[in-house]
C-alpha cells in the first residue's frame, strides 16, 4: 500500500476558528464555562491536538437547561406563528448553504472523513433535513372526534398535537452535523426548545452551527449547545428533571444506560443504536453491481456507519467472484488525510477506535477467520486501518455478532434462501439490511421476512429526510425522519367539552 500523505495546513479562517476560546451557547450568547476543565480537539489525520472544548460542568448544564425551560414555558418559540418558525428553519438552511465549504472542511478535520465526502453528503444532508422539516409547522394538526359512547351533539371532542417541551439532543461522532440536523430540525418544527450535546470527539461543526443560530435570529434559549463527555454532560442532561425528552444516536450499550437513567423521571426517549446489517446477494444478481454495493456499504466513512453492510451473504455460485471483486476494490481504495484531494477513505476517528477495530480483527484471526485482504493498521500519521475482508467466518464468531464500527467485512456463502434469512435475523440488532436480486418476488418476500427497520433493495445505506429510520430489537426505540420522526417531539392532548 502506498505511503499515506501528511495532512496539509489549514486555511487562516479554519485555523482561527479551531483556536477560539472554548465556549458554550447558553440563552442566546456564547459563555465561558463555570470551570476551567477542557477536552482536546484532535485531528485524526495527523494525531495532532488542534484546539480545546469545554468539558461542561453541572453548573453549565443547569444553565443551559434553565434557558431552554424558560424559552419553552414563556412561549417565545411555541407562541410564534407557524409560518415564522418555518421561515427561521429555512433561514438556518440558507446559512448552512452559504457556509457549506467551511462546514465541510471542519467536519473533515474533526472526523477524518475526506472533505469531498463531507461536502457531498454530510452538509447537503443536514440542509435537506432543515428544508424538509421547515414545511411541517403549519401542517401539524389534530383531529375532531365524535365520542362513540355519548349522545350526538352533546359533547365536542378534539385532539391536539403539542410540543413535548425541553429536548436533550445527544449526537454521535460519525456524522456530527448531519445527525444533529436530523434532531434539531424536527424538534424546532414541533415547537420544542433544546440542548444539543455533540460527541466530545467531534464538536467543531456543532459549535460553528451555534453562530448560525444567533445569526438566523432564533429567540434566546431555544437552541443551547453544551460540549463535554457522554458520562459527564450527557449523563447530566439525561437525568435532569427539567428535560422532557432525550434523543440519542450511538451505541446500544450507551442507549441502555440512557434508558435506565431516563426512567427515573419517565422522560420520553428515542434511540437510534447499533447495527450489524446483513447484505444478501442472490445467485441472479449482477456480480459487478453487488461488488460495488458491498464495498461502498462497508468501507464508506471508514466503516463507521451504524447501517454499514458488515455481514455479506452471497450465494455459493457467485461468492468467490464477489469476494474477489470486493477485495480488489479494497486494495485500490486510496487512504489519505481528510484535506488531501483524492483521498477515498480517511482514518478512524480516534486512537481508541483504531485499537478497538484492530482488536476485532485480531480476535477474528484467533477464532479461525481468514483475511482476504487488509487486516492491518496503516501509516504512522493518523488512525488508519486498512479496508479488510474476512472469510471463513462462522455465525458464533465475535466479529460476526458484535458491531465493529470499522472497515471490516465478514463474508460468507449460502445455498438455501430460508437458511440465509435465518442467519441474517440471528442477531441482537435490527437496524438495516439489503437484498440484491433481479427477482421482484424474491425481493419483496425476503424484505417482509427480514427483521430490520430499514430494508434496501439493490442499494444500501440510502436515507432521506422524508423516510422514517430506526431499528428493531436492540437497534433502537422510535423513529427519526419523516412525519413519524416529527411526532416524537410532540405529545397528544385530548379535549372533551360538554355542550
Amino acid at each position: 500500500m502506498p505511503a499515506i500523505a501528511a495532512q496539509p495546513d489549514y486555511s487562516p479562517q479554519i485555523s482561527a476558528f479551531v483556536a477560539r476560546d472554548p465556549r458554550l451557547l447558553i440563552d442566546g450568547a456564547w459563555r465561558s464555562s463555570s470551570h476551567a476543565t477542557t477536552l482536546p480537539v484532535v485531528d485524526p489525520s495527523s494525531k495532532r491536538e488542534i484546539g480545546a472544548l469545554v468539558d461542561s460542568s453541572s453548573t453549565d448544564v443547569d444553565g443551559a437547561v434553565a434557558a431552554a425551560r424558560r424559552a419553552f414555558d414563556d412561549g417565545r418559540w411555541t407562541g410564534l406563528p407557524p409560518s415564522t418558525r418555518e421561515r427561521l428553519l429555512h433561514r438556518l438552511a440558507d446559512l448552512l448553504e452559504d457556509h457549506a465549504e467551511e462546514f465541510a472542511t471542519l467536519e473533515a478535520i474533526d472526523t477524518g472523513k475526506p472533505r469531498a465526502m463531507a461536502g457531498a453528503v454530510d452538509i447537503p444532508g443536514a440542509i435537506r433535513h432543515f428544508r424538509y422539516m421547515a414545511g411541517w409547522p403549519s401542517k401539524l394538526t389534530g383531529d375532531h372526534v365524535d365520542p362513540s359512547a355519548q349522545p350526538g351533539g352533546k359533547y365536542h371532542g378534539y385532539v391536539r398535537r403539542e410540543a413535548l417541551g425541553v429536548a436533550a439532543l445527544i449526537v454521535p461522532w460519525n456524522f456530527p452535523l448531519l445527525m444533529a440536523a436530523a434532531k434539531l430540525a424536527p424538534a424546532l418544527a414541533a415547537g420544542c426548545t433544546m440542548i444539543l450535546k455533540p460527541a466530545e470527539q467531534t464538536s467543531l461543526t456543532a459549535l460553528r452551527f451555534g453562530d448560525l443560530v444567533l445569526e438566523a435570529g432564533l429567540p434566546a434559549g431555544v437552541v443551547n449547545i453544551v460540549t463535554g463527555r457522554g458520562d459527564g454532560a450527557g449523563d447530566l442532561l439525561v437525568r435532569h428533571p427539567d428535560v422532557d425528552k432525550v434523543a440519542f444516536t450511538g451505541s446500544t450499550n450507551v442507549g441502555k444506560i440512557i434508558t435506565r437513567a431516563a426512567a427515573d423521571t419517565l422522560k420520553r426517549v428515542t434511540l437510534e443504536l447499533g447495527g450489524k446489517s446483513p447484505m444478501l446477494v442472490m445467485a441472479d444478481m449482477d456480480v459487478e453491481s453487488a461488488v460495488v454495493g458491498a464495498a461502498n456499504g462497508i468501507f464508506y466513512n471508514s466503516g463507521q456507519v451504524c447501517i454499514a453492510s458488515s455481514r455479506l451473504y452471497a450465494h455459493r455460485s457467485i461468492f468467490d467472484h464477489v469476494v474477489e471483486g470486493v477485495a480488489g476494490l479494497a486494495e485500490r481504495r486510496r487512504l489519505g488525510p481528510s484535506l488531501v484531494e483524492g483521498s477515498e477513505m480517511g482514518p478512524l476517528v480516534s486512537s481508541r477506535q483504531q485499537e478497538r477495530v484492530m482488536t476485532y480483527i485480531e480476535g477474528a484471526r484467533q477464532q479461525g477467520a481468514s483475511i482476504a485482504t487488509g487486516g492491518n493498521a496503516a501509516g504512522d500519521l493518523g488512525f488508519y486501518v486498512e479496508p479488510t475482508v474476512l472469510v471463513d467466518v462462522k455465525p458464533d464468531m465475535t466479529v460476526m455478532r458484535e458491531e465493529v464500527f470499522g472497515p471490516v467485512l465478514c463474508a460468507t456463502r449460502f445455498d438455501d434462501l430460508d437458511d440465509v434469512v435465518r442467519h441474517a435475523n440471528d442477531t441482537d440488532y435490527g437496524l438495516g439490511a439489503s437484498i440484491w436480486t433481479r427477482d421482484l418476488a424474491t425481493m419483496h418476500g425476503v424484505a417482509a421476512r427480514i427483521k430490520a427497520g430499514l430494508v434496501w433493495g439493490n442499494c444500501h445505506s440510502v436515507t432521506d429526510p422524508s423516510i422514517p429510520a430506526g431499528g428493531f430489537k436492540q437497534s433502537g426505540i422510535g423513529r427519526e425522519h419523516g412525519l413519524e420522526g416529527l411526532l416524537n417531539y410532540t405529545q397528544t392532548k385530548s379535549v372533551l367539552i360538554a355542550l
